[in-house]
């Protein structure tokens, strides 16, 4: 019997925490090192279960994550971390291997793995392919707004909505982060390759999972003519092969009536992309699971990958 991979999950009461626990339910080749309620936050406990494992998650606010890191002493440790601490660190591979074969290989061979955000996936998704093949400048300015289920804002935000009296107007969808300084723009700019950071419009809504993320652009500011059908052509030839990034057939729209519902991945781990517009303007939008490919999904895909098992082993396609 081949040896088992020893995990522990520190946060593992939290959102993204509980979401990966589930995903090891039935896995023969994973061994989780439980700690108990009273001592999940004690230093010395979670120091101790940090260097027994083979790989530790990391599901954590960011100076919890950061602390986490400080109390590796094992070299052999691997850390995928899903907070926001590291995902523009250097040393750091970048948890989404889609987006080519250097970003797989390092998720495959590094020891420090930062999962990306929820929007940031979205995002990234559209615009790194898009400047990697030449068709969006990096100067272009580009904007973005997102629709996403409450479940991603945490456990304070979650109690809120599901009280049984609530605010009216948690009845309607809510913008945010009107500062324009949300905690995703750094890596949606660093990871991209965008000179500026986008403008990025995101929305809470009253339903618990699901993320729809839309970009748009004007075709005479993008390269060699481009016009909705090209450029969903370019992205289909990107992802071709790949698992987890479904490009939906062009005008699939249609068949929900021209709608695009930010729940409809709710509880599934890829995420759709979706190419609509005319000659002059084109909107490419993803969706999916805020908390499957865009949190707790894309993190067991990369144990996945370091494990060098199926990338969706465990996960929902």
């Amino acid at each position: 019997m081949s040896k088992k991979t020893k995990i522990f999950i520190d946060g593992s009461e939290g959102t993204t925490g509980l979401r990966i626990h589930e995903r090891f339910e039935g896995r023969e080749d994973i061994e989780l090192l439980p700690v108990s309620s009273e001592l999940r936050k004690d230093v010395k406990e979670r120091k101790r279960l940090i260097n027994e494992s083979d790989i530790t998650f990391l599901c954590l606010p960011d100076d919890a994550a950061r602390e986490s890191v400080s109390l590796v002493e094992n070299e052999a440790v691997k850390i995928i971390d899903t907070s926001t601490a590291h995902r523009t660190k250097e040393g750091w591979a970048y948890g989404f291997p889609e987006l080519s074969k250097i970003h797989r290989k390092n998720i495959k061979e590094g020891k420090r793995i930062a999962v990306p955000g929820c929007y940031a996936t979205g995002f990234i998704t559209i615009i790194y392919p898009l400047i990697a093949g030449g068709l969006l400048p990096k100067d272009y300015p580009v904007s973005a707004f997102a629709l996403s289920g409450y479940s991603g804002a945490g456990k304070k935000t979650i109690a809120v909505y599901e009280a049984k009296e609530r605010e009216k107007e948690l009845d309607a969808p809510r913008e945010y982060a009107l500062t324009q300084k949300h905690k995703h723009l750094k890596e949606m700019q660093k990871i991209t390759g965008l000179d500026k950071a986008p403008l990025f419009s995101p929305i809470i809504c009253d339903y618990y999972n699901g993320m729809l993320l839309t970009t748009p652009f004007y075709t005479d500011m993008l390269s060699d003519g481009q016009t909705p059908e090209k450029i969903h052509e370019f992205l289909s030839g990107y992802y071709s092969g790949e698992k987890f990034v479904k490009v939906m057939p062009f005008g699939k729209e249609a068949e929900y009536n021209g709608f695009l519902a930010g729940n409809a991945c709710a509880g599934w781990d890829g995420i759709e992309i979706f190419v609509t517009g005319n000659e002059d303007r084109v909107l490419v939008s993803t969706r999916f699971d805020n908390l499957g490919k865009g949190a707790s999904g894309a993190a067991i895909q990369c144990l996945n990958i370091m494990l060098g098992c199926e990338e969706d082993k465990g996960l929902n396609l």
